[in-house]
């Protein structure tokens, strides 16, 4: 008969090594509360940006006309609401001072490009006169702001 012995321990007969009770400060950079952050942040621009845009409401006609390119300075918008007041950016400002106040602000800035928008319930005459002022105010690049996919000329829409 054989006697057999046996070990105790589920080791396998190797001998491990206790590890000191003190812990050595993690050499890792954890990124997972970066990525967190800059996930919410993402959410929280994507949210606001289109709320960021010239704040008069105005209800603008539709063209196929594609967008033109912007410039490096915020872009001078100049609107007629439905009722006829002019605003240059959040402004209101009366028509006699308008030219005034364009010449002021032309001789600050780089660009001549100015941005009109109208409501389409305004008639052409006073969309006509005010890109008058706008020309006699130093600003020889006006773009005139629609809402695309409007019909085209051809009968299709856009």
């Amino acid at each position: 008969m054989g006697a057999g012995v046996m070990k105790s321990g589920g080791d396998g007969g190797r001998r491990r090594r206790r590890r000191a009770t003190r812990t050595q400060p993690m050499a890792e950079i954890n990124v997972t509360p970066f990525v967190d952050v800059m996930l919410v942040l993402l959410i929280i621009f994507m949210v606001a940006a289109p709320l960021l845009t010239v704040g008069v409401e105005v209800d603008l006609p539709e063209t196929a006309a594609d967008a033109l390119a912007s410039d490096d300075e915020e872009p001078l918008t100049v609107t007629i609401t439905a009722d006829g007041a002019v605003m240059i950016q959040e402004t209101e400002t009366p028509e006699d001072e308008l030219v005034q106040k364009l010449t002021a602000i032309a001789s600050e800035r780089t660009s001549q490009r100015i941005y009109l928008r109208a409501d389409g319930a305004n008639d052409w005459n006073k969309v006509a006169r005010i890109m008058g002022a706008l020309n006699a105010g130093g600003f020889t690049d006006i773009g005139l702001v629609t809402e695309t996919g409007g019909p085209t000329l051809d009968g299709s829409d856009g």
